[in-house]
């Protein structure tokens, strides 16, 4: 029984023990027949109205405070309060006003606004906000991408075949590797992809892949769709729109980097690991970070998952001059998630 429910409890005790009381003199002074003098109270009854007395003023003062006062002395959980804060999720607009306003002024019954930056602006801020649902989508007459950029997508499409350093895993490469073991690759999934240069060339071998991208400058969204590539419009920091264990391969491109907090670099991966199928591989694609960094940190991160790994190969992040800044250093992981439904914690 909770306090509050005691504390009434006992207070409705000594109400009733009152309205005993008061029945008690009356009726002996209705018996007598004149006003006389009452008789005294038993000392029994003294001593209980005395110890419910003594009983409720000790609960009064160690009372629970009341539900106003609790959430200012109450700390919520810390993970809780962490993933309130950076989970895309709709509480995160009221954080926002401003964004939301303009993005939600807007014609009713006429073309939506084209402000996609806009609308990324809030993404990226957690706030995935209703559509605007009385206006009408614009369906551009023509393609936003240009000849050259058409031609730039057509050369990157080679990077998945060309082994130059370790750090490259070619297509047929992985393929080789999901035969040895086994392990067919049917649907995978591409974070940060981009224009869909991966799920585009893996097509031909039967393998589907939803590629995760946004826009930000350049119509990324529009250049996978050209090329037959479903693209999930959606920042790193959206839970996966996707079943439990049914992905057979999940990529990680250049987005994923030591740009995205620890703690959201967590959660990513274990997101992931919730998709992935036992024995389906985990694809870090030329993840960089300060190797500092990688040694103290992110080797540690990604080793809580209790992977196996199939390839872990590191070199020098260079610029386009040569120079290593900030002893930066890329790593390139082919790690699989184990068949075994439990899997003790990595220290």
């Amino acid at each position: 029984m909770g306090l509050g429910m005691g504390l009434n409890l006992l207070l409705l005790l000594a109400m009733v023990s009152t309205n005993i009381l008061s029945l008690y003199h009356l009726s002996s002074s209705i018996q007598a027949g004149k006003p006389t003098t009452p008789p005294p109270v038993p000392d029994h009854l003294l001593h209980q109205l005395t110890t419910i007395r003594a009983t409720i003023n000790h609960l009064r003062s160690t009372a629970t405070p009341t539900p106003a006062t609790a959430t200012a002395t109450t700390t919520a959980p810390s993970d809780l309060l962490l993933y309130s804060h950076i989970s895309p999720i709709g509480s995160a607009c009221h954080r926002h006003p401003d964004l939301l306003h303009r993005y939600m002024n807007y014609t009713p019954y006429s073309l939506c606004p084209s402000d996609l930056p806009l609308a990324e602006s809030l993404l990226l801020r957690g706030c995935h906000p209703l559509p605007r649902r009385r206006c009408f989508s614009p369906s551009p007459s023509s393609s936003q991408l240009g000849p050259n950029d058409l031609k730039a997508l057509s050369s990157s499409s080679n990077n998945f075949f060309s082994f130059t350093s370790e750090l490259d895993l070619t297509i047929p490469q992985l393929l080789q590797i999901a035969k040895s073991s086994s392990s067919l690759l049917r649907l995978a999934l591409d974070i940060g992809a981009g224009s869909g240069t991966f799920a585009a060339q893996v097509k031909p071998y039967n393998v589907t892949v939803l590629s995760t991208t946004m826009n930000l400058g350049f119509p990324f969204n529009e250049a996978a769709a050209m090329r037959g590539v479903v693209p999930l419009h959606i920042p790193l920091q959206q839970r996966l729109p996707i079943l439990d264990g049914v992905v057979d391969l999940v990529r990680c491109g250049h987005a994923v980097n030591r740009w995205i907090p620890v703690v959201e670099l967590e959660f990513l991966l274990y997101d992931v690991d919730r998709v992935l199928r036992g024995g389906g591989y985990l694809w870090l694609d030329r993840f960089f970070s300060k190797g500092v960094d990688l040694e103290k940190t992110y080797a540690p991160l990604i080793g809580k998952l209790g992977y196996k790994r199939v390839k872990w190969a590191t070199a020098t992040k260079t610029d386009s001059n040569g120079f290593n800044k900030n002893g930066e250093v890329y790593l390139t992981a082919l790690l699989q998630k184990p068949a075994a439904l439990v899997r003790p914690p990595k220290s």
